[in-house]
């Protein structure tokens, strides 16, 4: 028969927990449960299918910027549910919760910056005398502000996170980084919006195409669902790792897992490819002479090589 254990002696979470299912219970574990193990598959799967679809649009369209920051944020999110399932099998272990939390946490911000490219590009396609300032703005503001956003949730995720969650600190800094990443997408929101009100008011917005609405529809719902999502994971560490929230898998599935995969999914409709494709076919270079004006700056802007009757280089 085995000994009882004190358990003024046990460790329930950090680096130097000691719990078996032996001596405790999943309930006390940080999250209160055992992450679904079905769950943490299907996003496995589904994430693994979606960066599979990406890299051949990547390659199909050569959209290498656009297709490399999804990798990454795909890259985050199967280390991350990889991680869980370890969790599933010891509620317990330090490194597997420090992994996923940094992960799955960082990963949209690498589908903002490759939505923030791409709606840049909107611009310059559908036209951008219409907007109230140029494409290339949204590039050197928003990118740099994504990088704060990514930087922020790593450091306060992982001291979080070392300190056992009992970091107010890096509660606080995590959280920061995450209320940053909202208030960014929701200014970045407002400026398109302004943007394509204009543009379907004008005559050019009567002649959009079925691809283009379909575009703009699945890439809009792609940031709306990135938009719910934070706002979700902010008011999740309002109360840090002890709160109500944080032991709600069934929060976390929808709003979290869920929400990901419709924006992962929707950015492979709203794909670049599918209306920049042939763009570098509107304008051409004569003897190495760029044309004048809004052609010339789109035409650098897009970095597009027309070359006979073919497109040979998009970079988006």
């Amino acid at each position: 028969m085995a000994k009882p254990v004190d358990h003024q002696y046990l460790i329930f979470f950090g680096p130097n927990a000691n719990c078996t299912f032996d001596i405790c219970t999943a309930s006390e574990s940080v999250y209160g449960y055992r992450p679904s193990l079905a769950a943490n598959i299907t996003f496995i799967v589904l994430f693994s299918v979606a960066n599979l679809i990406h890299v051949v649009q990547g390659f199909r369209w050569t959209t290498w910027r656009f297709t490399w920051l999804m990798i990454l944020g795909c890259a985050h999110e199967i280390t991350g549910y990889i991680a869980r399932i370890k969790l599933y099998y010891n509620p317990w272990a330090f490194v597997p919760f420090l992994i996923q939390i940094i992960t799955i946490t960082q990963a949209p911000v690498f589908y903002c910056a490759a939505i923030y490219i791409t709606l840049g590009r909107c611009i310059a396609h559908f036209g951008s005398g219409l907007a109230r300032f140029p494409p290339k703005y949204l590039y050197r503001i928003f990118l740099p502000c994504d990088v704060v956003s990514l930087v922020l949730q790593g450091v306060g995720g992982a001291m979080s996170a070392s300190s056992s969650g009992d970091s107010r600190t890096g509660v606080n800094i995590a959280m920061a980084g995450l209320i940053f990443q909202v208030i960014t997408l929701f200014a970045f929101c407002s400026l398109l919006g302004d943007f394509f009100f204009r543009f379907i008011l004008s005559k050019k917005g009567k002649m959009m195409t079925i691809r283009e609405k379909v575009f703009l529809g699945f890439i809009s719902l792609a940031t709306l669902a990135i938009l719910i999502r934070c706002i979700f994971r902010a008011h999740e560490l309002k109360q840090g790792y002890h709160g109500e929230a944080v032991r709600r898998e069934d929060l976390f599935i929808g709003l979290e897992g869920v929400l990901i995969v419709v924006s992962v999914f929707s950015l492979c409709v709203g794909h670049p490819g599918l209306i920049f494709k042939d763009d570098g076919m509107k304008y051409r270079t004569v003897d190495g002479i760029e044309p004048p004006g809004e052609s010339g700056e789109l035409l650098k802007d897009m970095r597009t090589e027309y070359n006979g009757g073919r497109t040979t280089k998009t970079s988006v």
